[in-house]
């Protein structure tokens, strides 16, 4: 069989609700490896949250981080990356602006720096993995150039008024997409910007032909990587939009979705 590359969501889709990759998903995966398939994690995280599971599945390939805001490679000195900046001037003005839509914080990150908006033990302890510096206070005299991404943290009724505002607002400069679990998120990147757009990128350098490209997702910011798919899975879990623009749907995160899936699909017999 022609080699494929694999993308997997983290959160939702990869991982069970314990952040955790269960035994059998990852005996399948790296039974892939094995036979010369490539894995490659495609996520809203930072890399320095990726990484864990980037190393448990012992992977050499590049990462699509930040909704495909930052695309790197963490071996290959000679890979080009891709860092998509918000304008920092559209960065401010949002900061501004979304205060008034009954938000509960604003969180900025570029790359592995994050600004903190309002202080929040919660929150800080959330982004704290890896280590990188946090800083709290006013996102507009705080952060000093483009973020990476901007992130809202709102109440689930507040979300879809919030997003309708930046529409509104932004359509021409920022794309938007939500977050689940464990709190609503909205997280805003440039205009253009999206999964797909960074496994395209990746798919080019390894030379792999769009047609053997499996995807995995379970949330709004899945749906362009899905649709871009050959073949797009949906999660069990996954919200309807996802199943409904999916190829296929598979078992839930934390029922071995994946590894089922993949399994079946190069007839593994595990």
């Amino acid at each position: 069989m022609e080699k494929h590359l694999i993308c997997l969501d983290l959160d939702g889709t990869l991982l069970t609700d314990e952040k955790e990759i269960s035994p059998f998903t990852k005996k399948v995966l790296l039974k892939l490896k094995e036979k010369g398939h490539e894995l490659m994690i495609s996520t809203g995280r930072p890399y320095r949250a990726s990484e864990p599971y980037y190393r448990e599945l012992d992977m050499d390939t590049p990462i699509v981080n930040f909704n495909g805001a930052f695309v790197h490679h963490p071996s290959d000195l000679y890979f080009r990356t891709v860092h998509e900046e918000l304008d920092l001037g559209v960065a401010q003005e949002i900061v501004r602006r979304v205060p008034d839509l009954n938000i509960q914080n604003i969180i900025a990150e570029v790359k592995d720096n994050v600004y903190l908006h309002y202080h929040d033990e919660v929150l800080f302890e959330a982004f704290s993995m890896g280590n990188p510096e946090i800083r709290i206070g006013d996102l507009t005299q705080t952060i000093e150039s483009g973020p990476t991404t901007i992130l809202i943290q709102a109440e689930e009724p507040e979300v879809p008024n919030i997003r309708q505002a930046l529409d509104d607002l932004f359509a021409d400069a920022i794309e938007h997409r939500r977050w689940g679990a464990p709190y609503p998120v909205i997280e805003i990147v440039k205009k253009g910007i999206n999964k797909a757009v960074g496994v395209n990128y990746v798919r080019g350098y390894m030379g792999i032909d769009q047609k053997n490209i499996i995807a995995f997702g379970d949330e709004d910011n899945d749906t362009e990587m899905i649709k871009y798919a050959e073949h797009g899975v949906a999660m069990g879990n996954a919200i309807k939009e996802i199943q409904d623009a999916a190829d296929y749907t598979t078992d839930t995160n934390n029922n071995d979705g994946i590894g089922q899936f993949l399994n079946d699909f190069f007839k593994l017999h595990l």
